[in-house]
This record gives structure tokens, sequence and C-alpha cells, in this order.
């Protein structure tokens, strides 16, 4: 990595984020794929990329898909480590929303050294999954083993445990939020409609009925609670 801590620093540290994260996504990293991720435009990707590619930290075709070396997958999992240990700091002990960790925790990322890395591990009890329930990288850049599957497929009948989403969009985090369908809660499913139609679940004795779209979201532990 280059010296010291600067905007290109962080730069670098979030595409070999994003590839990583796109990686385990099995997809196959491509430009497009990337500066949809980013926001960015393609060519700025492509100029990156390039730059990578010559210090070592990908492999890159044009016109092809990049994949991370070892080089840049140390970097990509370090920072996506950093970035969810800085979310599970920010709702576990500071107490934020889960809906509103991403973009504070985006900036903190870049800002912990392996020292305060180590010490939040520490202190946090070496969390597994970030607030959302996605796995924390490990040093080696391995991710933990979890057994989890959308909320879609479990029956009528079956008690859950609610692991996380798929995704964090943070109007989805809040409507979840509110009616309690959040991470460690048991959620019961009583029916799901045919055709597409909505699960119905029952969230500490509320009853909820959510579309298909968002019980695909919302992932559980798998096997069902006894």
């Amino acid at each position: 990595m280059p010296s010291g801590h600067s905007h290109f620093t962080e730069s670098i540290e979030e595409y070999l984020e994003a590839i990583y994260r796109l990686e385990r996504e099995g997809s196959g990293v491509t430009t497009s794929g990337l500066a949809s991720e980013l926001g960015i435009s393609p060519a700025s990707v492509s100029g990156m990329l390039k730059k990578l590619a010559g210090e070592g930290y990908l492999e890159h075709e044009p016109r092809g898909t990049a994949s991370l070396t070892q080089k840049g997958l140390e970097v990509g999992a370090r920072t996506l480590r950093r970035h969810r240990l800085a979310e599970r700091l920010l709702t576990d002990v500071l107490g934020m929303r889960w809906d509103e960790v991403h973009e504070e925790a985006c900036k903190l990322e870049h800002a912990i050294s392996e020292r305060v890395e180590q010490h939040l591990l520490a202190y946090l009890g070496h969390p597994k999954t970030c607030p959302h329930g996605h796995p924390i990288p490990e040093v080696d850049g391995s991710e933990p083993n979890l057994d989890i599957a959308p909320l879609a497929q479990a029956a009528p009948g079956e008690s859950m445990r609610v692991a996380g989403v798929t995704d964090e969009v943070p109007e989805m985090l809040r409507y979840l939020g509110e009616i309690g369908l959040v991470p460690g809660v048991r959620v019961l499913i009583l029916e799901k409609a045919p055709l597409g139609g909505p699960v119905t679940v029952s969230v500490d004795g509320a009853r909820h009925a959510i579309s298909l779209e968002l019980a695909r979201m919302v992932l559980v532990e798998t096997p069902p609670c006894d």
C-alpha cells in the first residue's frame, strides 16, 4: 500500500473491498459491474483497474474480469473486516440504528489501524458477523461458514431465528426495524400465499404480512429453532 493515509489510499481500499465482496458473490468482477457497485463511470473504473493491476493488487485483462491477487485479497479483506467491525461498534456500543451505520463505517474503515482492530475484536467479543448478518472476514481472507437461508424458503409452522439481510437499503432496514424483524429475534412462519403472494409471519406475537421479495432478502438461521 502507498505510505501514509491519503485519498488515493482510501480509493484503493474501496476498490479492493468492492472487488473482494463481488468475488464472493461468484459472478465474476467486470468493469461495468464494479462501476455500478461503486457508482463510478466505467471509464474511471477501467483506468483504476489498470493501475491496480500494474501495482500487483489484481489480475485484469481489458474487457475481461478482474480477480484479486494475494496482495489485493489481503487489503480487500482487511478493509471489509474493519468496515464491519466499525458497524458493530456503532450499533453495539454507541447504540446507532442498523440502517444508519453503513456510511459512517465507510469513513471509519480507513482510519482503523491494526492495533485498534485487535482491540476492537477483543472488546466486541470476536463477532462473526456485522449487524446486518454479513460475515466478518478473517485475517487470512477466509470467511466463517454460516448456516443461513432466505426467510422465503421457510415452511409454514417453522420457527426461525433471524440472522440478517442480503441488502443494506436504509428504507428496508428501517421498516424491518419497525416491525421487529431484526437479527436475533424468533419469527414464526404463519402462512405463505401462492403465486408469489405475501408471507405472513409472527414477530413477538404481532402478525405481519411481508412481500415475497422482502422475505427473500431476510436471512434466517438453519435448521429451524426448537
